[in-house]
């Protein structure tokens, strides 16, 4: 089995300690990437992965490079040129006051691919599982068709498809609107995380029923994209920025799929926490094969990553199944 993941990367600059922006004086420097964080999760896991994305062929191009190989994902399918790796200013919250992320992506390698950047054909060979996000085809029009050819080549090559479409409205400036360019690649998909947000903002698809469930959306996205089989979710009590609690649900089309609550009292870092999700959901369908497994798998993988910093999901399977199991006391390990 192989998964394929394709998006942009960037450099993360972080300010230490909690410090405001206009305190710090010095960034921790990573690199992320919404898909290349559900790579990395998957290789770290042992599923073979592999990233799809363009770097500037230079010394940050190429320290972002090897950063993911050290994590083990596959970066074979990398392209690179352009002038500028993209980057994230990221201040961290605590109690009362929220974290803030500020973006500086204009003209980036991934912003100016062109399609024949990749060719899907040989990326794709030998995959099992394609994912994408709605971030991807936000950044431009090269991007936008880069991911429809990408999709397209799967679905013809039997390769499963996912994506988490999640809107983010800042990023949609080339020109058409997300509800022009997210139904044609969500037709190939098979799995999609999606909100009753995102599905108002993307598709037009609002609950339909007396209560405004979940559920009335669900049914809709299916009648509309007969391809999805598995629509995916997570709910999030927010206590403070420090304190959340986090618990995923699943419509299979027939049932509504739940999980328990997880507490997480002290989040260390909460960035990539949906990515950590999705990564451990496709390693649970492809491990355990049943739903509630791979549901209960993806909460305890995305709780686990708020408590690690950066981008990466640092944690093991049985780290995970543990936290699975109930085992959430954090007792020193000898």
């Amino acid at each position: 089995m192989k998964v394929i993941t394709f998006g942009e990367v960037m450099m993360r600059l972080s300010t230490p300690n909690f410090s405001r922006f206009s305190q710090a004086t010095q960034f921790d420097i990573n690199f992320g990437g919404g898909e290349a964080n559900v790579a990395s999760s998957l290789a770290i896991f042992g599923i073979p992965a592999s990233h799809a994305t363009r770097f500037p062929n230079n010394d940050l191009g190429q320290a972002a490079t090897a950063v993911y190989k050290k994590y083990g994902v596959g970066t074979e399918a990398i392209s690179y040129g352009g002038d500028r790796l993209g980057i994230y200013f990221v201040e961290k919250g605590a109690a009362m006051r929220p974290s803030k992320v500020v973006y500086d992506r204009a003209n980036s390698s991934f912003a100016t691919l062109q399609p024949s950047d990749f060719n899907w054909e040989e990326i794709l060979k030998g995959a099992t599982w394609f994912h994408f996000t709605g971030i991807s085809p936000a950044i431009s029009e090269g991007a936008a068709q880069a991911c429809l050819e990408a999709v397209q080549t799967a679905s013809r090559l039997g390769v499963k498809v996912s994506a988490d479409v999640g809107y983010r409205s800042n990023l949609w400036k080339w020109g058409k609107r997300p509800n022009e360019v997210m139904p044609q690649l969500i037709e190939y998909c098979d799995v999609i995380v999606c909100s009753k947000g995102d599905a108002a903002d993307m598709f037009e698809i609002k609950p339909n029923d007396e209560k405004g469930s979940f559920k009335s959306v669900c049914k809709q996205i299916m009648e509309r994209f007969p391809k999805v089989k598995k629509i995916l979710t997570t709910k999030r009590g927010q206590i403070s920025a420090s304190h959340n609690t986090l618990s995923g649900r699943a419509w299979d089309g027939t049932q509504m799929i739940e999980t328990e609550a997880i507490d997480i009292p002290d989040i260390v870092d909460r960035i990539g926490g949906g990515d950590a999700f999705m990564g451990g959901y496709i390693y649970g369908e492809l491990t355990y094969q049943d739903t509630q497994k791979a549901l209960e798998f993806a909460v305890a993988a995305s709780a686990l990553k708020h408590t690690v910093e950066g981008d990466f999901n640092l944690v093991s399977v049985q780290e995970v199944e543990a936290v699975m199991a109930g085992d959430v006391s954090g007792r020193l390990k000898r």
